[in-house]
């Protein structure tokens, strides 16, 4: 599946690297396995509740957290991932 990077995704995953270099690589693993298989057991891919309700979330780490949801691609009809948000679990839920 393609993953379509956000503006506020992009940013969040600067400041979360700048802030924390190591986590460079955990974030670039996750998403890595995110786009070859969204169910892979080490990302505990979930579906999230409340004002997020619709959206999805993967583990990047000890306490690093991608939210994301699905689209379908208007013409082609291809399910997409959109990367919403990147932090820490108390900064993105």
């Amino acid at each position: 599946m393609k993953l379509v990077w956000s503006a506020k995704f992009t940013r969040a995953a600067k400041r979360a690297t700048r802030k924390n270099p190591s986590l460079l690589d955990d974030l670039s693993a996750a998403l890595e396995m995110l786009e070859a298989d969204h169910r892979h057991p080490s990302l505990q891919t979930h579906k999230l509740k409340g004002d997020l309700d619709g959206c999805w979330a993967c583990s990047a780490g000890y306490d690093l957290r991608i939210v994301f949801e699905f689209r379908r691609q208007p013409q082609s009809r291809e399910l997409e991932i959109h990367l919403l948000n990147v932090g820490t679990h108390d900064e993105v839920y």
